[in-house]
C-alpha cells in the first residue's frame, strides 16, 4: 500500500514537473513567434518602402533620360528656328506652361515683361536670342532647366554651322560672296529664268583707277575702298538680287526677274550711290567711282552663263575705254 502511494505521488510529481516545463517552453515559443512575426512585419515594411522609392526612381530616371534624348532631336536639324519648334514642342510635353516664344531683338522682350526670360548665348558669351516663357511652376523649374540646357545645345550647334557656312561662302573683305559660290548661285538663277521665262541681268562693276589708289595709299587703304563700295552697293540691291566678289576689285551682280530698262535704273543708280558717297579710309577721306557693264537675258535664249559674263565684261572695258564713270550695255 505504501509502495502505491508513494508510486502515486511520484507520478502526480513528474506530472507537475513536466507540465511546469513544457508550460514555460511554450511561453517562450509563443514570444519568439511574436517577435518573428513583428520583425516579418517589419520587414515587409521596409521592402514596400524600397519598392515605393525604386518605381519612384525609375520614373525619374526615365523622365531626365526622356528630357536628354531631346537633344538627338534637336540636333537633327541646323535650322535655329526648328530647333526651337522642336524644343517647344518637348516642352509642352514634359511641363504645363501657358506659352513660349523665341525672340531674336532684345526690342521685342516689352511684349514679354510678366513671362520668364532666358538670354541664348553663344559660345563667345554673346546674346544671339531670347526665350521666353509664361507659366512655369515651381515643381517643374528644375526639369525647365534641363530641356532649356538642350535648346542651348542645339541652338549654338546652329548657329556654329551657319557661321562656318557663311565663312565658306562669303568673302571676307568684301562680305559678298565668294567667286564660287556666286557661279554656283548664277548658274541656278539662269536656270531658273530659262525654264520659267523670265528676265535676268549681270552686272559686272569696276573701280576706276583702283591701283593708283593702292599704290598711293597703300593695300590698306584699297581694301577700306574696296569694303565700302561693296558695302554701298550690297545696301543698294533687292533680297532677291545677289553679289560677289569677282576678282580683285571687280564686283559682279545678279539682278533677278529684272529686264534691260529696269537693269539700267538699277545699274545708273548705284553708280551714282558711289560717286556721290566719301569713303573715310583711316586718315584719308577719298571720292572713287566705277564702271559699269551690263548684259541681260533672255536677249538670246540660248545664251550661256559664260556667254553673259563675257558680254557684260566686254561692255565694261567699253565703259573703261570711254572716258570710265558709266554704265554700258552690251550690243544686241
Amino acid at each position: 500500500m505504501l509502495y502505491i502511494i508513494l508510486l502515486l505521488i511520484l507520478t502526480i510529481s513528474w506530472s507537475v514537473f513536466l507540465y511546469e516545463l513544457l508550460s514555460g517552453r511554450l511561453k517562450h515559443g509563443n514570444t519568439g513567434c511574436a517577435d518573428l512575426s513583428n520583425e516579418l512585419n517589419g520587414l515587409e515594411a521596409k521592402k514596400q518602402a524600397l519598392d515605393l522609392e525604386n518605381t519612384r526612381l525609375n520614373e525619374v530616371f526615365a523622365e531626365t533620360l526622356a528630357l536628354y534624348e531631346l537633344t538627338m532631336d534637336i540636333c537633327k536639324t541646323l535650322d535655329e528656328e526648328k530647333v526651337f519648334a522642336i524644343f517647344c514642342d518637348n516642352l509642352k510635353k514634359h511641363i504645363n506652361i501657358k506659352d513660349c516664344q523665341y525672340i531674336k531683338d532684345s526690342a521685342g522682350l516689352i511684349k514679354y515683361k510678366d513671362y520668364m526670360i532666358l538670354p541664348l548665348n553663344t559660345e563667345e558669351n554673346q546674346i544671339a536670342g531670347y526665350l521666353a516663357v509664361d507659366g512655369i511652376l515651381d515643381t517643374d523649374k528644375e526639369k525647365f532647366d534641363i530641356l532649356s540646357q538642350q535648346l542651348l545645345i542645339g541652338f549654338r550647334r546652329a548657329l556654329f554651322y551657319q557661321k562656318v557656312q557663311g565663312l565658306a561662302i562669303t568673302d571676307s573683305l568684301t562680305q559678298v560672296y565668294c567667286r564660287r559660290y556666286f557661279i554656283e548661285r548664277f548658274s541656278e538663277e539662269l536656270k531658273r529664268s530659262r525654264k520659267n521665262k523670265l528676265h535676268l541681268c549681270f552686272l559686272m562693276i569696276d573701280l576706276d583707277n583702283f591701283k593708283q589708289f593702292n599704290d598711293h595709299y597703300g593695300h590698306l587703304v584699297g581694301d577700306a575702298i574696296l569694303r565700302q563700295v561693296s558695302k554701298t552697293i550690297s545696301d543698294m540691291v533687292r533680297q532677291i538680287d545677289f553679289i560677289g566678289r569677282y576678282g580683285g576689285e571687280e564686283l559682279a551682280i545678279v539682278l533677278a526677274e529684272t529686264d534691260k530698262e529696269q537693269a539700267s535704273f538699277a545699274a545708273e543708280r548705284i553708280r551714282q550711290a558711289i560717286e556721290a558717297s566719301v569713303i573715310k579710309a583711316y586718315d584719308e577721306e577719298l571720292k572713287v567711282t566705277v564702271s559699269i557693264g551690263v548684259s541681260t537675258f533672255p536677249q538670246n535664249n540660248d545664251l550661256r552663263m559664260q556667254d553673259l559674263i563675257e558680254m557684260a565684261d566686254k561692255a565694261l572695258y567699253m565703259a573703261k575705254e570711254t572716258g570710265k564713270n558709266k554704265v554700258c550695255f552690251s550690243p544686241a
